[in-house]
């Protein structure tokens, strides 16, 4: 067999198990969306069907017969195939130590999870659903185990999402962005000078989708490719080809659902801009889910939030809203869009007080994977931790440690991968601004192809070809930081709480 058929086959093999896990993520997406309530434990089974047919292509001897002899042919191959295959390699090498056993069980077990979460925080019964994160935690122990990782199991779980991280390059990120950012956010707060988000209630669900549909479309999101619906907690899954996103309404709370939309757009247009022709392989594939939240995050608050932003959407928001914005000067609107007050659910947070919600998370799993902190306390620790952090203790564990659905599905781990978002948007927008200096201008015209174009030549067109910490230093310049977030925040929140 030449190198070329060798891989030509490989991208055949890699192809197959791509298809296969996209018809996963639509199945996951429905259970979220339209699934009857009463119909949970059919689609449990064929989740776990899924996940053992997906392990069992993902696992063939062929596939790894195939990249043993690419490998032995690497001084032969062109640099991106060099790219497909280590890559390749990796998820060959991690499939294979997993039982078909196990995969089955964890994908029930996701399923299970979800909907258990789903009863228990809307009763706000953290007892009921102590059994199903216990199972979650010891299989997310167990995979590590399997894959040579029992001693660094969070470890692990970091690297999953966003490889070549790890909890200390996290912890040293973290901590120097804590020092500075808990200081922050007391200036801003203690400031005499109060967002009135009260102003905006009542405001019609029909209007909310037309005006988000507007935006999400002006961003660049293709809806020929994609779509937007209602869930519990909004989401994005799926790949450029077919995105779906959702999010979730509130007549009180019509900025809710407007930058939630926003930040899943943001998803969607890197999955989006992703090389379509290899969506199957690393060269079209997301470096990892920090650079996945910088898109979103970058979208939802450097461009979201923006003074350019609104005086081009004030108008048509107003037309939409005309009585509920009747009294709402543009100055009172913009603190409303910015608005900064600690709140006990991430979701709802501002971006100064966001990434407080992260550091909270992010130590909270590592006491649960050292063992130093059991499932059944998980309540009365996270309390705790909001007190000393957000200054605020929940009233109940649906505001408090049931708000996330993360963890229902086993995602430990993931979190940190929004507060890493956060340093690279923010490295990001400078490097933008540096290139394009009347970004903001064009945004104030409705044009935000210039910001688009750039994210699509910088970011998206790389795949998966560096992780977050490579890809930092050859876009931005820089190391992965914290600086550049807290000089974003100072610059956009200062002057207006501050001057």
């Amino acid at each position: 067999m030449t190198i070329e058929s060798a891989y030509a086959e490989l991208l055949t093999h890699l192809n197959r198990i791509h298809r296969l896990e996209t018809v996963a993520q639509l199945v996951g997406w429905d259970e979220q969306v339209n699934l009857p309530p009463d119909s949970a434990g059919l689609r449990a089974e064929q989740h776990a069907v899924l996940a053992e047919t997906i392990h069992a292509a993902a696992t063939n001897p062929k596939l790894g017969d195939l990249l043993e002899s690419l490998e032995d042919a690497s001084l032969d191959l062109r640099d991106d195939e060099r790219v497909v295959v280590a890559e390749a390699r990796r998820d060959y090498d991690r499939a294979t130590k997993l039982p078909a056993s196990f995969v089955r069980e964890k994908a029930a077990q996701s399923s299970v999870g979800y909907h258990a979460w789903a009863k228990a925080r809307a009763s706000s019964d953290f007892a009921s659903y102590v059994p199903v994160l216990e199972k979650n935690l010891e299989l997310a122990k167990q995979e590590a185990a399997y894959l040579g990782w029992g001693d660094r199991a969070y470890d692990y779980m970091i690297d999953k999402h966003d490889p070549g991280m790890s909890a200390a390059v996290i912890s040293k990120l973290f901590g120097e962005l804590k020092e500075a950012l808990v200081p922050l956010v007391r200036q801003i707060t203690a400031s005499p000078i109060k967002a009135k988000r009260e102003l905006l209630r009542g405001f019609p669900v029909t209007g909310q989708q037309a005006f988000l549909r507007e935006v999400t479309e002006k961003l660049g999101f293709n809806y020929r490719r994609g779509r937007i619906d209602v869930s519990l907690h909004p989401f994005c899954s799926g790949s450029g080809a077919d995105i779906r996103m959702t999010t979730r309404f509130n007549e009180d709370e019509p900025l809710d659902s407007l930058f939630s939309s926003i930040h899943e757009t943001g998803h969607g247009l890197y999955e989006q801009g992703l090389p379509l022709a290899h969506h199957a392989t690393a060269l079209g594939r997301a470096a990892g889910m920090g650079v996945h939240e910088s898109q979103s995050r970058l979208w939802e608050n450097q461009v979201g939030r923006s003074r350019a932003f609104w005086r081009y959407f004030e108008p048509r928001f107003r037309e939409t809203f005309a009585a509920q914005t009747q009294g709402v000067s543009s100055d009172e609107l913009y603190l409303a869009v910015n608005a900064v007050e600690p709140t006990l659910i991430r979701v709802d947070a501002d971006e100064v007080t966001y990434n407080l919600h992260i550091i909270l998370r992010f130590e909270i799993e590592q006491r649960l994977f050292a063992g130093t902190l059991a499932v059944r306390d998980l309540p009365e620790a996270w309390n705790a931790a909001a007190r000393e952090l957000l200054g605020l203790v929940p009233d109940s564990d649906r505001t408090g440690v049931l708000q996330d659905v993360h963890w229902s599905d086993g995602a430990f781990g993931y979190f940190p991968s929004y507060c890493l978002g956060n340093m690279l948007a923010a490295q990001l927008w400078y490097a933008i601004k540096a290139q394009r200096p009347a970004i903001e201008d064009e945004f104030a015209r409705g044009d935000f192809s210039g910001l688009l174009n750039w994210l699509r030549e910088n970011v998206h067109a790389a795949g998966k070809r560096y992780d977050a910490l490579e890809l930092s230093r050859r876009v931005t310049g820089g190391e992965l930081s914290p600086q550049s977030l807290l000089r974003y925040l100072r610059e956009r929140y200062l002057p207006l709480y501050c001057a």
